[in-house]
């Protein structure tokens, strides 16, 4: 018997002719099925909040959070791994997508379909016990995404999915299941399914990183000041945080690094000595402060 196809794949019941709408029309609908994306993310607060603490154990362990997919859901996985590294200089957040990087800006739709392509990724990552999966797939069916997590676990990883549509039954750590329904142009999860799974893993990476030492308050202290603009948000930075200091020559003095200078500008300490004392407290800028 056919299987029936996942809630991403249906038509709204009040349907829109996209074509025949005027600009006004189309910005409004799309604005409220923005919002239906938006309230899905906070239905699912339970499950995002799992995973930030599975993904934070994984990485407070040496591990890893591996995120796999396919199509727009592999190129958020891709998307959201590459920005930890300017944002919090941390390179244990890795994406995968069916079809390797090369399907990243040519769509290779097939690939989707080869679960043994996403077990040989696993494998190639060498997935371990102090590693966390996380599928990202729409349908919540995907089988190179299913062929990733079920390796992944075979070496000892824990495993969780984030889905816009119920998955078929498999065992989850945790499941961030989203229920964003049909699109408004029908079967285009890069829609609204697409916008809520983005705000699920910015929650998931950032909330992570966060309790790990990679923020403090609200600010970006772990950032690598890389470019222009960079630059001159490493020196705010350390400008709020080292009001009564020169922030741009403490951060030449600590070759960049925003918690070093800040460590250095707060508790008079040299570089090397702010390296040391942040090492001393696992890298946590707070903490170091705190413990004087």
């Amino acid at each position: 018997m056919r299987s029936m196809e996942p809630s991403t794949e249906g038509r709204l019941s009040t349907r829109h002719a996209l074509d025949r709408m005027s600009p006004r029309e189309l910005a409004r609908v799309f604005a409220e099925h923005d919002r239906i994306a938006a309230e899905a993310v906070a239905a699912a607060g339970e499950a995002i909040a799992r995973a930030i603490e599975l993904t934070r154990a994984a990485l407070d362990a040496g591990g890893r959070l591996l995120l796999a997919g396919a199509g727009t859901s592999g190129r958020l996985a891709v998307i959201e791994a590459a920005e930890c590294v300017p944002t919090f200089r941390c390179d244990r957040v890795v994406g995968v997508m069916a079809g390797g990087e090369h399907a990243f800006v040519t769509p290779r739709e097939g690939a989707e379909d080869v679960a043994e392509d996403g077990a040989r990724a696993a494998r190639e990552l060498a997935c371990g016990p102090h590693d966390l999966a996380l599928g990202v797939a729409a349908s919540g069916r995907t089988p190179y995404v299913h062929g990733f997590l079920a390796e992944a676990r075979r070496g000892g990883a824990r495993v969780g999915l984030v889905c816009c549509a119920p998955p078929p039954e498999t065992e989850l750590d945790v499941l961030v299941h989203l229920p964003t329904g049909p699109e408004l142009l029908s079967g285009s999860t890069r829609l609204k399914a697409g916008t809520a799974t983005k705000c699920a893993l910015n929650a998931i990476t950032t909330g992570a990183l966060a309790g790990l030492g990679k923020v403090y308050d609200d600010l970006m202290i772990d950032v690598a000041p890389t470019n222009a603009k960079l630059r001159r948000r490493a020196a705010r930075i350390v400008g709020e945080l080292c009001p009564d200091a020169d922030a741009e020559a403490l951060l030449s003095a600590c070759d960049g690094e925003v918690k070093a200078a800040v460590v250095s500008g707060r508790l008079g300490l040299s570089p090397a000595e702010a390296r040391a004392r942040l090492a001393a407290h696992g890298g946590h800028l707070r903490r170091t402060l705190e413990a004087r």
